[in-house]
């Protein structure tokens, strides 16, 4: 029987069907927040995400795309996303 999904395979899920990455990393930071006012209980965690998606976008831009595919998850289990976004090209160029 599969347990419940955990909030980083669904990030991944929300991810995937979204922006379509090459390479995602997700890192649940939850624990470096503890008692932090406001959390409500969600989770901090940490993105990088490499998407051909983001070609053209500004920072700004790819950050709304993200939060538009955790929209759901932002309302309860997510209280704080931190993220780097790249495109394929930035990847392989180190920046």
């Amino acid at each position: 029987m599969v347990g419940p999904m955990d909030t980083r395979d669904l990030i991944r899920l929300r991810l995937d069907a979204a922006l379509a990455p090459v390479f995602v990393q997700i890192d649940d930071e939850s624990a470096q927040h503890r008692g932090h006012g406001g959390a409500g209980g969600g989770g901090h965690y940490r993105v990088h995400i490499i998407s051909a998606a983001f070609e053209g976008l500004s920072l700004l831009a790819r950050q709304r795309l993200v939060y538009q595919a955790l929209a759901a998850e932002m309302r309860a289990a997510i209280h704080a996303v931190t993220m780097a976004t790249q495109t394929p090209s930035e990847a392989a160029q180190g920046a």
